[in-house]
């Protein structure tokens, strides 16, 4: 029986990499019933620390959302699939529902304000709390059927309620089914944004995030048809993009959201021989055949492991979301410099990539008929996309079929 062993990728620490080996072995399971997983975690030992609690990185002030001295100016901006209006989203998760305030395009009451409401209707203002109201006792279920961790989307429909901004959306925007979907998109932005800033190691890719949005905008009375890809089509409005200067403002918050995930990497090329040692033993307890499969950094170590020492256990190298190939090319990758060819003792070699993960790179232009790259759509912005592998069906589906 196959045995499919698991090796994470940067920052990637407990609790989170419990998350992480869950959600890759029941995705892998799904298509490769019979395998068996194992997993190689290095990142509570072997991982990066800041030695001095963070004293290097200069403090310059505190932590800002956004808001009006974070913009630079208002830019529509789309794509066929919404990706790129979904990245200024997470910069600033209720950008599209203040576009909408700001630009008092209609109203409730009528052009002059004078019309009668219907008896018992909500005020405008009130309208959008009205529509979250709807989702009491759901958010978990729509949470889970989407993949994304239900204290997040509880905590954003806490957040999103008590924001100023709903008022100016509610006496904005008259359509009750356009307004749904602007709640909806911001609900699931604000959970994404917090899930992106806590550097989650699983973050749903875009089809379960378009679910998400779905469902909680069909729970606040949108007919679901459509709702899912509304994005570009239903806002002609801009959305506002966050200034370079609010980086420095917030680098210390950057850093240690970026902490350990960068510095895992500079360790590695610095002292790598821990990790890959650490890997070979992990090899050795199992049962051949065995699948190395490593995402992002996880991918370097494994391969750096298979070049330096030959292992007849190993049949299949997988990487996914890998910067190897660009190690290589660079003259940075340890086990190998540019131009030297692969060793023939190196396994099948399977690379996975998406294009929009700038993380992830290809390897059969560098070592013809030795690698084989298989592109996948996470539907999801960078750097979402790079975490968005382990909900893909895609992913385990091109393992799966290269599975001794």
């Amino acid at each position: 029986m196959t045995t499919a062993l698991f090796i994470h990728g940067t920052g990637v620490r407990e609790p989170g990499f419990s998350d992480l080996y869950g959600r890759f072995t029941a995705g892998l399971l799904e298509f490769a019933p019979d395998v068996r997983t194992a997993s190689c975690y290095w990142g509570g030992e072997l991982g990066a620390r800041l030695g001095a609690g963070g004293l290097s990185v200069p403090h310059t002030g505190g932590r800002s959302r956004g808001g009006p001295d974070g913009a630079i100016g208002a830019e529509a901006i789309g794509t066929a699939d919404g990706t790129e209006l979904w990245a200024d989203l997470y910069r600033d998760p209720l950008a599209e529902l203040a576009a909408a305030a700001g630009s008092g395009a209609g109203s409730a009451s009528g052009p002059g304000g004078s019309a009668e409401l219907p008896l018992g209707a909500a005020l405008p203002a009130e309208r959008p709390r009205a529509l979250l109201c709807a989702l009491d006792g759901h958010v978990g279920d729509i949470a889970r059927g989407a993949g994304l961790p239900a204290p997040y989307l509880a905590a954003a429909v806490t957040e999103l309620a008590a924001s100023a901004v709903l008022s100016g959306a509610g006496a904005a925007v008259p359509d009750e089914e356009e307004l749904a979907r602007l709640l909806a998109r911001a609900l699931v932005a604000v959970a994404l944004a917090a899930l992106l800033d806590a550097d989650a190691p699983v973050v749903p890719d875009g089809a379960a995030r378009d679910a998400a949005v779905a469902a909680l905008a069909a729970r606040m009375g949108a007919r679901p048809e459509g709702s899912e890809r509304g994005l570009g089509a239903a806002l002609a409005r801009p959305v506002l993009r966050i200034a370079s200067h609010q980086v420095v403002r917030r680098r210390r918050a950057l850093t240690e959201a970026a902490h350990p995930a960068a510095a895992d990497v500079m360790l590695y090329l610095a002292h790598g021989e821990p990790l890959r040692r650490r890997l070979r033993e992990a090899v050795e307890e199992l049962e051949p055949p065995v699948v190395v499969i490593g995402h992002s950094l996880g991918g370097i170590i494994a391969l750096d492991a298979l070049i330096a020492s030959p292992s007849p256990r190993v049949a299949l190298l997988v990487t996914v979301g890998s910067q190897a190939p660009f190690l290589y090319e660079s003259g940075a990758l340890p086990g190998l410099v540019h131009p030297e060819p692969l060793p023939e003792h190196l396994p099948d070699w399977l690379n996975v990539y998406d294009r929009r993960d700038l993380l992830g790179y290809v390897g059969a232009p560098l070592f013809p008929g030795r690698v084989t790259d298989v592109e996948v759509d996470n539907r999801q912005p960078f750097p979402a996309a790079h975490s968005a592998y382990w909900t893909n069906p895609a992913v385990y589906r091109a393992i799966a079929a290269r599975l001794p």
